[in-house]
């Protein structure tokens, strides 16, 4: 059913709309003005938007401008009784769809809604192509020099085709997300959506809902249904990253659905079946946390099928000549920086380094040395490491940045990695510390 809110400051328009367009099939809602109208956008969502464009307050042409800031922005449609070519070029210049002038004929309103919807449905699709078609162009930048990689390469092309679980570990920033796309890319449901969660970004009451989805009424502020990604990613692939930060309570819902396919959503009595499949990932010990009771050891043998595990960019140092070469390459284009190469200091101190972040932390130094390089070739003055290993690297006093990050692996490591809790010793939310951890090129 479409979705309308109609906006119109003069109330028997508002009670027409709302009392005609229902007959025709569609869900309509209306607003008085346009600051009512920009807090029901915002928790509300609508396929269609009806506008006036004179209206006390905020008018029609400045709520258009606040409302196209959201790449989701519903499709706006300008009614108006006092139009003009000015004001017609007006909307269409500010993302107005189409419009009609005051008075109009019900049917003509009908078609246009109906068009304008077609017309969003069409630009999601688009933009979920676009998303698709960069995810797909990142097949090339998988590096594999080393024996290990090749070898993690060749399992994912005998794997991909099947549509068995995967479930992939290794360290923070050894590049699990990229693999489970190559698995995604080389599968039959290559065309269909890969859809990751993060399930550390999410609180323990949240999670569940952008996992299942919910429906209307299920919590305070679900004011309408909602999609899981669990659905969303019907016939495509779900990556399920971070696994281990997964709610206990949580994990036999996940079980069930990993054995069935079946779910319910949040405040729901409908039992809903998808086919996904699901990889899954964690750079933590499944089994300490079996064995201290913070993961169920039956969803770790489902998960399990097949289980892929990434070496740490020190022991496979045979990748970092070409990993470096590429994030060279990468940064060098986006900068429209003429740099080539490294000099033979910073090839040793490459070499040398035993990289906690992996190739995550790799990426973020190339980046930086990029940025600061004045020269031909990147040079030890550009190249900055933490103070963890600054005698070994013949660094300089560490900064603040390098100390909240040693503090953070500090408690981290107190707290067996165990975020909600580090988050609290901490004393800052766990969205916060997630971020801080990608920020630093932790996770």
């Amino acid at each position: 059913m479409v979705r309308i809110l109609a906006v119109d400051d003069e109330e028997p328009i508002r009670r027409l709309l709302m009392r005609e367009l229902p007959r025709k099939g569609f869900s309509v809602e209306s607003a008085p003005n346009g600051d009512i109208a920009f807090k029901l956008i915002k928790t509300n969502t609508y396929d269609v938007v009806l506008l006036d464009i004179v209206m006390p307050g905020i008018d029609g042409i400045s709520l258009m401008k606040k409302i196209r800031q959201d790449p989701a922005a519903p499709v706006i449609i300008v009614l108006t009784g006092r139009a003009t070519v000015e004001t017609a070029v007006d909307a269409m210049k500010h993302g107005a769809y189409d419009y009609l002038t005051k008075p109009y004929k019900l049917d003509d309103l009908v078609i246009i809604i109906n068009r304008a919807f077609e017309f969003g449905q069409l630009t999601k699709k688009n933009r979920l192509l676009e998303q698709e078609l960069i995810r797909q162009e990142t097949s090339s930048d998988i590096i594999a020099s080393s024996p290990q990689s090749k070898k993690i390469l060749s399992l994912v092309r005998k794997i991909a085709p099947t549509a068995s679980m995967v479930l992939i570990q290794g360290e923070s920033g050894t590049g699990k997300e990229m693999i489970a796309n190559a698995i995604w890319q080389h599968s039959k449901r290559s065309t269909l959506p890969f859809i990751a969660l993060n399930c550390a970004a999410f609180s323990e009451s949240l999670i569940e809902s952008e996992l299942f989805g919910h429906e209307k009424g299920a919590f305070t502020n679900a004011y309408q249904a909602k999609y899981g990604l669990v659905e969303v990613a019907d016939k495509g692939t779900l990556f399920l990253d971070e696994i281990a930060e997964m709610p206990l309570g949580l994990q036999a819902n996940l079980l069930r659905f990993l054995d069935s396919g079946q779910y319910r959503r949040v405040g729901g009595n409908k039992v809903l079946t998808v086919d996904t499949r699901v990889i899954a990932a964690t750079n933590k010990n499944l089994a300490e946390l079996i064995a201290a009771g913070r993961f169920r050891d039956d969803l770790y043998y489902r998960l399990n099928v097949i289980n892929i595990t990434i070496p740490p960019l020190r022991e496979r140092k045979e990748d970092i000549p070409d990993l470096s070469a590429f994030f060279l390459r990468k940064y060098g284009a986006k900068l429209s920086k003429n740099t080539s190469g490294f000099t033979a200091e910073v090839t040793d101190i490459f070499s040398s380094y035993d990289w906690p972040g992996n190739v995550r932390e790799l990426e973020n130094i190339i980046e930086r040395a990029v940025i600061l390089c004045d020269s031909e070739k990147i040079g030890k003055d550009d190249i900055s490491l933490p103070a963890v290993h600054s005698e070994k690297n013949n660094r300089a006093h560490p900064s603040l940045q390098d100390m909240e990050k040693d503090h953070i692996l500090k408690v981290l490591q107190e707290t067996d990695g165990n975020q909600s809790k580090a988050s609290q010793m901490l004393d800052i939310d766990r969205k916060t510390l997630y971020l801080k951890l990608k920020k630093y090129g932790i996770i």
